[in-house]
């Protein structure tokens, strides 16, 4: 059967749009809120999911999602705990779910149980931030035997062209462009650089290409998606989820967040 991921962007590119990814952190604020808010995020548009598995000392990110990280945690939010709530996702919605992490939560639950146990559960890909290709392909206990999970590669503003090429070889399902240098966060300008980045970038690879980091608002998704195959928005959604906490309504009230963001990319 063909990947989730893949088949959403073949619709979206049959449709001539642009996709809108979202990225929520698992377990923020708690366990239990994790399956409706994802139900409802693509109720709101989203086309597919970004569930970040919380870490204690998440490099890449800001402040935003080290909070959401730390509040996950402090719930008692695990990485099996992550993939239960892949499977209660799975009961009612076919939204490709990417899994975001870093690669210490997934080492130390055991690589392969990882990569099998979260095909059961129903995900689709695995993005993990600090594990550049040419290290997984150095140590066989990190080699893919995944059986279906796509494996999306980061290239940044600063990866040169040859390393570009390396790295589309060994990207499936999409491309994530950083837009910028430095950590996540929401920003008020968009980075001028991004149409050249990408046109670059599909020079080595007929994968989609989507960018992420700093997008906040829908004047730049709908500006980054004239540029690219889809957009992420992340912190904006999680600082929404963190100001309105264990709060009765917060599923509907992310979703109302969200749709003129997805909306924007269409």
């Amino acid at each position: 059967m063909p990947n989730r991921i893949d088949s959403k962007f073949l619709d979206l590119r049959a449709r001539g749009q642009a996709g809108f990814i979202a990225y929520i952190t698992a377990g923020d604020p708690s366990p239990a809120s994790t399956p409706p808010i994802a139900i409802a995020l693509e109720e709101a548009g989203v086309d597919i999911l970004e569930l970040g598995i919380p870490f204690s000392d998440p490099l890449a990110d800001g402040a935003t999602i080290q909070a959401a990280a730390g509040r996950a945690i402090s719930a008692g939010t695990t990485v099996a705990g992550v993939l239960d709530a892949v499977r209660e996702i799975r009961k009612s919605s076919e939204i490709p779910i990417v899994l975001f992490t870093y690669l210490n939560p997934i080492y130390v639950y055991g690589y392969e149980k990882f990569l099998s146990d979260a095909v059961a559960a129903g995900a689709d890909g695995l993005l993990i931030l600090d594990l550049p290709p040419d290290e997984a392909a150095c140590n066989i206990e990190l080699a893919r035997r995944s059986g279906g999970l796509l494996s999306i590669q980061l290239i940044a503003p600063t990866t040169p062209p040859e390393r570009m090429e390396m790295i589309a070889k060994s990207a499936e399902g999409f491309i994530y462009y950083v837009s910028r240098e430095g950590v996540t966060g929401e920003q008020c300008l968009l980075s001028q650089s991004i149409s050249p980045q990408v046109a670059e970038i599909r020079k080595h690879t007929a994968l989609p290409v989507a960018v992420g980091f700093g997008i906040s608002t829908p004047d730049q998704a709908r500006e980054v998606a004239r540029q690219s195959d889809a957009v992420v928005v992340g912190s904006a959604i999680v600082r929404r989820i963190g100001e309105l906490g264990c709060s009765p309504g917060l599923a509907a009230e992310i979703a109302a967040f969200v749709r003129p963001l997805a909306a924007a990319t269409k």
